[in-house]
This record gives structure tokens, sequence and C-alpha cells, in this order.
């Protein structure tokens, strides 16, 4: 079975949408498998979706902090700010390693290897890659709220325990950096 492209221009409100079918011509005596496609599109969203939850997470439970400690010591509000930064650097990864995976799942890609089963190499490597920067995001944000929730009332009640809540959430962040370390690598392979 090999794969056949078909682009059906729908119009709908005015508006032009591309539609791509995947379907299978039959009769072609290649061992394609299309859903080489399936993991690998599911790496990509994986990535977006753990980072994302990661992300939200920890951007959610440190703002409980800032807003609890804020009622208190209003002045502190944008030096404690630095957990909900960190927080959304972590979607940022899983956005750019989804990017980058999407744009690697091309048919020529996909289609043009040299022995059967490459396809299916691709595809789990871009779902492995995927994993490895959703899962080390969602972490890193888990880490991440934790600290900063503790750590900006903590700073509320003593100065000097900033800079070591600095450096616990550099600690957290590097987890995320990790996983996107090691899924640009698994994406190149």
């Amino acid at each position: 079975l090999a794969p056949v492209f078909k682009y059906f221009l729908t119009s709908k409100h005015k508006t032009n949408t591309v539609m791509l079918f995947l379907t299978a011509q039959e009769g072609d005596d290649s061992n394609f498998d299309p859903t080489s496609y399936f993991f690998g599109f599911m790496g990509a969203a994986s990535a977006l979706v753990f980072a994302n939850l990661g992300s939200a997470y920890g951007t959610a439970k440190s703002g409980v902090g800032i807003c609890s400690m804020g009622v208190l010591k209003p002045e502190l509000i944008m030096k404690s700010v630095i957990p909900v930064v960190m927080a959304g650097i972590l979607g940022i990864y899983g956005f750019i390693v989804s990017v980058l995976l999407g744009q690697n799942i091309t048919p020529d890609k996909f289609t043009n290897i040299e022995k059967t089963g490459d396809e299916f190499y691709k595809g789990y490597a871009y779902l492995a890659a995927g994993l490895c920067c959703g899962f080390s995001s969602l972490a890193a944000g888990l880490a991440i709220g934790i600290v900063g929730d503790a750590g900006v009332r903590a700073n509320a009640q003593q100065d000097r325990i900033f800079v070591g809540m600095i450096l616990i959430l550099i600690f957290g962040e590097a987890l995320g950096l990790y996983g996107l370390i090691v899924a640009l690598i698994l994406s190149q392979g």
C-alpha cells in the first residue's frame, strides 16, 4: 500500500480550508504503513500538551502564593513574579519541539526510505522526543509551582531566602531543559 495525498478545497463561511486526506492505493507492492505518521504526530502533540500542563500548573500554583503574599507585602509582588516567568518558559520548550517535529513529518521523509521499518523508526523517534520534552516539562512545572508557592510566601517573612529560592527554581527549570535537549537529539535521528 502506498500513500496517495489528495487535497480538497472546501469553502465555508467565505474561508477556504485545505484538508489533507491520507488514503491507501491498492495494487502497489510497497510495504509502507501510514501508522508511522500517527506516532510522529502524537509526539508533536504530547510535547505541546504535557509541557503546557506543567507550565499552567507552575503558573497557577506560584500565582496563588504571590496573591497570598501580596496581601501582606504588596511591594514584593514584582520581585516574586520570577517563578511564573520560569513556568511560562516550559510551555515554550514544548512549542519548540512540537513545531520542529511537525515540520519533519512530511511524506517525502516517511516514504523515501532505504529499508523496511525505517518509517517506524522515525515515527517512534518523534514520539519519544515529544514524550521526553513533555514529561520533563511537566515535572519541572510541578517543581516550580510548589517551590514558587512556598518560596514567595517565605520570602515575605524572611528576605534572605530569596537567593535560595531562585537557585531551587533554576534546578527545577533544568529538568525541562534536559528534556528539550534530549528531544532535539532524538528528533534529528
